[in-house]
């Protein structure tokens, strides 16, 4: 006997929806990642056994009706993961604006049986869901009235639900860290500076660019932490009057110190502290009239909403697009219209309202003036984010020194991300006071003294460079304790700052343990997670592992085209990532895999054989093609050309295999936006840590650092970055396979199955529960 209503706690999501009818629709400016997001909602909106409309053309569409709003289908959403923009169109609507369009709205959805509603747009197209909601039963009122509906169809309308996702490339949407389409738009912004950097200094030229966000300077400031800018304005704070002089001291300053560039960022709504608008012409006209420079202007435009998604925003939009769902179909007529979005690495559910107060708080406090308001407002990664460009480019090494000196060296392989680390460790230890060692190969090179002082400029125009500049190795340093030990002493180094990967972690935990017999390695050490595993222990996230993901999920698309061509082809897919599931999953998610087998799920023979089933049903379908990845290590047995063989024989006169191992390409190109901002932002945190803790483990002038909490990883957990000492992180390592006891990624398995048609239970266990955006912003320590 089948029970007919599954247990509450048990988190069976598979008839959820049976009998409900859920509407997806994209409004307002177009973002990458929406076509992720509406995939999302339309596949787990079948799975749940609910009925998923498309609207097209937006709140348009709504209020038009008719062949706008048509059913979807699993087939109908395929293949477009990987497009920007939005395939179902989105248009400004003033029909919606007036409570006769709405009425018009409201019956097409009564008609069709449709009560949820999932927005994705910005916070106007959020505002006028909300209003909709708001009016809903005066709407069925006024319809029933005039015989546009039933009694009998209004009863079964009688409230409707509503979620939002922000789409919007600004990241101007308070309440959310990151909107769908930002880190895609920062990607276009990187890849046309990177093209500019190499043009500007053949000539010593000075660029000015200007890039979007009306309101918000997010784009902008991130953009100039990632590609060292010399200047940056952003309407939240606006430069101090007298910044004429103040810009074009900083810009001879750097031409002086060797530069044959300068790069200014303008986002396109700057204005200075009396409201007056600043535009990019006025900084050329003011570089050329007083320096003379060669000055150009560029106007990025709307390049920076074209183009293919990165893989973090078709990881966010289908993150989103499930938990939209799911908050849909848990809503009650209580429950107030919300916004899903990510806090840190969790998903969270906020009262729409209150962010799109939030968000007009800023404007008005950037209206009245109150500038330092406006920032704090924006939240606390972009408070962080603004105080790190702040120290990075404006104020200069102090004449005094601190008399302390620290090391940097790169340990294990190299990592896109790296040397933008080394370059703010660099620089922020000498905006400190220290004097800075760069250690070329790693621990290696700290044994046999590949030990040189590096200076400000020798780290200039590091940040968008891939791999190791100071050079990488894997080797441990037990066996060089000694010649370690004289090489500390004779360069006299309080301190270490260690970039790496899962070598840098049992390294460090080395030193520790030479710490008894050596006392020159009683020093305060910093490790910073920097591997394309992502691997280490202590950290959600390492420098590198997003270059390598985009880079993996490139190359799928471009399988999956060809793929796409020959028909009934499946593609087997080897990553890196040692015994570490990361690439695998996440390169499965973003590039739409059929499976993706990893160590961290162990396999039998019976899975492949379900998944060469599920594939052969999928070849009945219009989507003839699928894409498997296998990451390196899952499995000693089933190897690549195992699963191949198997795969290829199964499929006869169904449909043929071909093999890719992805190899080393994952290791290199130029870091992705976040790898340069995480590497900077890491860095900078480094140095004022270590340097707290020289002055606390210093006894008459000699320093002496015995204790667990004077050698740290720092790492981002869920929301924030933290120091671990490196003996509590002991026991969360599985040393032998070099991975973490635990990894939040592993929760993100299901959705890769549902994604993919498999039905298996979808455990919301940790769900994601409304929270309050204001006290939020108060509780939180900062970052």
């Amino acid at each position: 006997k089948k029970m007919a209503q599954p247990p509450k706690h048990c988190g069976s999501r598979e008839h959820m929806g049976a009998g409900k009818a859920i509407a997806v629709l994209t409004s307002g400016g177009d973002a990458q990642g929406m076509n992720a997001a509406v995939r999302a909602v339309v596949r787990v909106g079948i799975y749940t056994g609910a009925k998923v409309y498309f609207v097209h053309e937006g709140y348009q569409g709504l209020v038009d009706g008719g062949d706008n709003i048509k059913e979807a289908t699993w087939e109908s959403v395929s293949m477009m993961l990987q497009l920007g923009g939005t395939v179902i169109g989105s248009a400004r609507c003033q029909d919606f604006r007036t409570r006769e369009g709405r009425l018009k709205a409201a019956r097409n959805l009564v008609k069709r049986g449709i009560t949820n509603l999932c927005v994705i747009g910005g916070d106007g197209s959020l505002t006028g869901a909300d209003t909709f909601r708001a009016e809903w039963s005066s709407l069925l009122a006024e319809l029933l009235k005039t015989g546009g509906i039933t009694a009998e169809e209004a009863k079964k309308s009688s409230y409707l639900n509503i979620v939002g996702m922000v789409g919007s490339i600004d990241n101007d949407f308070c309440g959310t860290d990151m909107t769908i389409g930002t880190d895609s738009a920062l990607h276009r912004i990187m890849e046309i500076v990177d093209a500019i950097t190499t043009t500007a200094q053949s000539h010593q030229r000075t660029f000015v660019l200007e890039v979007m966000g009306r309101h918000c300077g997010y784009l902008a400031l991130i953009t100039s932490l990632a590609c060292g800018a010399d200047w940056v304005f952003i309407p939240e704070s606006p430069p101090e009057d007298g910044w004429e002089d103040h810009l074009c001291r900083r810009l001879t300053e750097t031409r002086l110190g060797g530069s044959r560039l300068n790069i200014i960022i303008v986002a396109e709504g700057a204005i200075d502290r009396h409201g007056k608008a600043i535009t990019s012409d006025d900084v050329k006209d003011l570089v050329v009239k007083r320096l003379g420079y060669d000055t150009r202007v560029t106007i990025l435009g709307h390049v920076q909403r074209g183009g293919t998604p990165s893989a973090f925003d078709r990881i966010l939009g289908s993150r989103m697009g499930v938990e939209a769902v799911m908050a849909l179909l848990e809503g009650t007529p209580d429950t107030p219209a919300c916004v899903v979005s990510l806090s840190g690495n969790q998903a969270v559910r906020l009262p729409l309202m209150e962010c799109v107060q939030v968000t007009k708080d800023v404007t008005t406090a950037m209206n009245e003036k109150r500038f330092d308001d406006a920032v704090k407002l924006r939240g606390r990664s972009f408070q962080n984010n603004w105080n790190v460009y702040k120290l990075l480019a404006h104020i200069r090494p102090p004449s005094t020194k601190s008399g302390h000196t620290l090391a940097v060296l790169n340990v294990g392989a190299p990592a896109a991300g790296m040397n933008a680390a080394v370059r703010s460790t660099v620089r922020i230890g000498l905006i400190h006071g220290h004097r800075m060692l760069a250690v070329h190969d790693g621990f290696e090179g700290l044994a046999l003294g590949k030990v040189e002082d590096i200076s400000w400029d020798k780290v200039g125009g590091w940040t968008g460079l891939g791999g190791s500049k100071l050079g990488t190795k894997r080797t441990l340093p037990k066996k060089y304790f000694e010649e370690i030990s004289a090489t500390i002493s004779t360069f006299g180094i309080h301190g270490l700052i260690i970039i790496g990967g899962f070598e840098a972690f049992m390294g460090s935990l080395e030193l520790m343990e030479g710490r008894a017999k050596f006392e020159e390695l009683c020093i305060p050490i910093c490790v910073i997670p920097a591997t394309v595993s992502n691997n280490v222990p202590g950290s959600d996230f390492s420098i590198g592992a997003d270059t390598a993901l985009n880079t993996i999920t490139t190359t799928c698309d471009r399988i999956k085209q060809s793929a796409a061509g020959t028909k009934r082809r499946v593609f087997i897919i080897e990553t890196m990532g040692g015994y570490c599931g990361y690439l695998a999953t996440m390169a499965g998610l973003a590039g739409g895999a059929d499976a993706a087998y990893i160590f961290e799920e162990h396999f039998s023979i019976r899975d492949l054989q379900i998944n060469v089933e599920h594939l052969t049903e999928k070849m009945k379908t219009t989507v003839k093609r699928g894409l498997v990845l296998r990451n390196e290590h899952c499995n000693e047995n089933y190897t690549t050309d195992f699963i191949y063989n198997l795969y290829t024989e199964e499929g006869k006169g169904i449909f043929d295999c071909r093999k890719n191992v992805l190899g080393h390409m994952q290791q290199g190109g130029a870091p992705t936006p976040f790898d340069r901002n995480f590497g900077t932002k890491m860095g900078a945190k480094s140095v004022a840590w270590i340097t707290g803790k020289i002055k606390e483990c210093s006894r008459h002038g000699r320093i002496f650092a015995n204790t667990a909490d004077s050698a740290c990883l720092l790492g981002m957990r869920k929301r924030s970055l933290v120091f671990q000492p490196l003996t509590e992180l002991k026991e969360q390592t599985d040393f032998e396979h070099r991975i973490p006891k635990e990894q939040w990624w592993l929760k993100l398995r299901p959705i890769l199955k549902i994604l993919a048609k498999y039905n298996i239970e979808l455990d919301t266990s940790e769900k994601a529960l409304m929270e309050h955006v204001r006290q939020k912003r108060i509780s939180q320590e900062s970052m």
